[in-house]
């Protein structure tokens, strides 16, 4: 199959708009509880619809009173909290249009941000972000950036206060002026290379998406019950539809800023679905295997996860064997109940995106009674373009469009996608824009395939497929995902452009490897750079990596690998926001490594 084209199941009128969402739920008899937000005592406060709108309506007066005009842009800084969505939706209420920062930005992103959106005010969640929002507006003399609010302890009561004089009507007037076309939002793509664009994305790509994404997914995010916390940044584009999405389903989200109180968030909240990148996904998995291997349960532990993936793989056949459903019932007491204890008891579906999760994962989830919801988008796609349903799932792909979307194959395996996903364009960039699209389909610049059944799989970046020195065309992401999902293994950057043969440089987990070398005799105080070194990690990454090659064609084999001992990371440079390698930053950064690698005598 070559083109998909799933129409919508609902449609929108155009004078309507984000802000519309919240409303439906406040005039809802129900008054759902839409977040929940950690009291002092460390117990879960719901905040219901008309609350949450109430208090948008007072920051939005406080918007107004401070000469916030409509269609002008705002900024966020913040980590994951109830604040930000809060903070989103008042600038809709004013009429105005949100810019989201990472928080983890340096005050030169800031400024790229500010100053290439034209904001006029920004919001910083503490002291520390506003600190570094006010020091970008005076390197680049922002001028037109007059107002800066801080987002916790009391800080929005300023706000508060200044809209007091403001009328609800104007209010009113201001959150109705805006229909489906009319941009809601700029997100700035990360980008692993050059200036970040900032992303049109409109109040129709939110409503019109949510609302689609109700009609075939609201079995895993908006049944009486459902609740999420949220974890990812809402900086990003993922989370961001996520956020909004629940708001448009009625759903409760709670939020945890700092990942390191996860698992006992999990276990006070109980959510009963979450969004997550594979990362997180792996880490789960490879922190059981690790603890585990620790109580000399180890065999036990891979006896337990087979049968899972042997359970999914028959389940999505149809066929459970006898015998398969005695072991598992087994393996459910013994090892199954306690992961999904571990994560509070009550999760049955879990959103992935932001990249591939692989068979495996997706299988040994699904086997363990946690469905796996893959999908695929970017931030110019207002995240999801596909994704497996509850009643439409086949592990290992990302899934059919959602309604209203349509995706194609182009000649050379590049997807394209149109659809009321599609953002509108880049902001000031009409030159990019047009580059951009090709006959009204957006050039997503991945590379993929879509199966008989209108599934789409995806091979990789189309500018990340290396081209070695033999012509042979490399889809490096392949590989990557593999060696990644290994606990002893941070990251992988699969290298051969132009080269005789494929390569890789490897980081190793921080955080495993004290456990990883006290399981295989070596000292568990090892530094990572000692580790770089041994031959017991040497030949442990060696299995990992002929592991993967097995799944590729020889002359697509890594051939030789180096360890390298510092980690690649956001701070050191070598990620985006969003966890993605900048490639051209490794080669540069580790260009002596490489050299060393095809300088020495070539591998067999």
């Amino acid at each position: 199959m070559k083109e998909i084209s799933v129409p919508a199941v609902v449609t929108v009128p155009e004078q309507s708009n984000s802000t519309d969402l919240l409303e439906r739920q406040a005039k809802d008899p129900a008054n759902r509880a839409l977040f929940a937000v950690l009291d002092d005592s460390g117990n879960w406060r719901d905040i219901r619809a008309t609350e949450f709108r109430a208090d948008v309506i007072a920051l939005a007066k406080g918007l107004i009173a401070s000469g916030v005009n409509p269609g002008e842009r705002v900024g966020i800084m913040s980590r994951t909290r109830y604040e930000w969505t809060l903070v989103d939706f008042a600038i809709w209420y004013a009429g105005a249009v949100s810019v989201p920062i990472y928080e983890t930005s340096a005050a030169s992103q800031v400024a790229w941000n500010l100053a290439d959106s034209g904001a006029v005010a920004a919001f910083g969640e503490a002291d520390s972000h506003l600190a570094t929002i006010r020091q970008a507006v005076q390197a680049e003399s922002l001028d037109a950036v007059k107002q800066f609010w801080k987002m916790s302890d009391d800080g929005l009561d300023e706000l508060r206060q200044a809209g007091r004089e403001i009328a609800d009507e104007e209010v009113e007037k201001r959150r109705s002026a805006a229909g489906l076309r009319d941009v809601a939002t700029l997100i700035y793509t990360s980008g692993t290379t050059g200036r970040p664009k900032g992303a049109e994305i409109t109040h129709g790509n939110f409503v019109e998406l949510s609302d689609n994404a109700l009609g075939v997914l609201s079995e895993a995010v908006a049944t009486e019950g459902a609740q999420t916390i949220m974890f990812l940044p809402l900086a990003h584009v993922f989370g961001r539809f996520i956020a909004i999405l629940n708001v448009a389903g009625g759903s409760r989200t709670a939020h945890t800023p700092d990942i390191k109180n996860l698992l006992s968030d999990f276990q006070s909240f109980k959510p009963t679905y979450i969004l997550a990148v594979p990362r997180v996904f792996e880490k789960v998995y490879n922190s059981a295997v690790l603890k585990a291997e620790s109580e000399g349960k180890g065999k036990i532990f891979g006896k337990a996860a087979e049968t899972a993936i042997e359970y999914s793989k028959a389940l999505q056949q149809g066929k459970v064997p006898f015998l398969l459903k005695l072991k598992h019932g087994l393996f459910d007491k013994l090892v199954y109940s306690k992961l999904r204890a571990a994560m509070g008891g009550q999760l049955q579906y879990a959103v992935s995106g932001g990249g591939p999760l692989g068979q495996r994962l997706g299988n040994f989830f699904y086997g363990i009674g946690i469905t796996v919801l893959e999908g695929y988008g970017l931030t110019e796609t207002t995240a999801p373009v596909t994704v497996n349903r509850p009643d439409l799932i086949k592990i290992g792909t990302v899934g059919r469009p959602l309604p209203g979307n349509a995706v194609k194959i182009a000649e050379d395996g590049e997807i394209l996608a149109k659809g009321v996903s599609v953002m509108r364009g880049y902001f000031h960039r009409d030159d990019l824009s047009a580059e951009a699209f090709v006959d009204g389909w957006f050039r997503t610049g991945d590379i993929g395939q879509l199966d008989e059944d209108g599934f789409l799989s995806i091979t990789g970046r189309k500018k990340e497929i290396i081209v070695t020195a033999g012509g042979k065309n490399v889809a490096p992401a392949q590989l990557e995902d593999q060696i990644r999902a290994d606990a002893l293994v941070s990251q992988c950057v699969v290298i051969g452009e132009g080269r005789p043969f494929i390569a890789a440089l490897v980081t190793l987990d921080e955080e495993a490897l004290p456990q990883w070398a006290s399981h295989h005799g070596l000292d568990q105080g090892i530094s990572v750079q000692d580790a770089a070194q041994s031959q017991v990690v040497l030949d442990a990454i060696q299995k990992v990596i002929d592991r993967a090659n097995s799944s590729v064609s020889h002359a697509e084999a890594i051939k030789s690998f180096r360890i390298v001992p510092t980690d690649f990371t956001e701070t050191s440079g070598h990620l985006t926001p969003s966890l993605k390698i900048k490639r051209a930053q490794v080669l540069k950064d580790f260009d002596g490594v490489v050299e060393e690698i095809y300088s020495a005598p070539k591998p067999a």
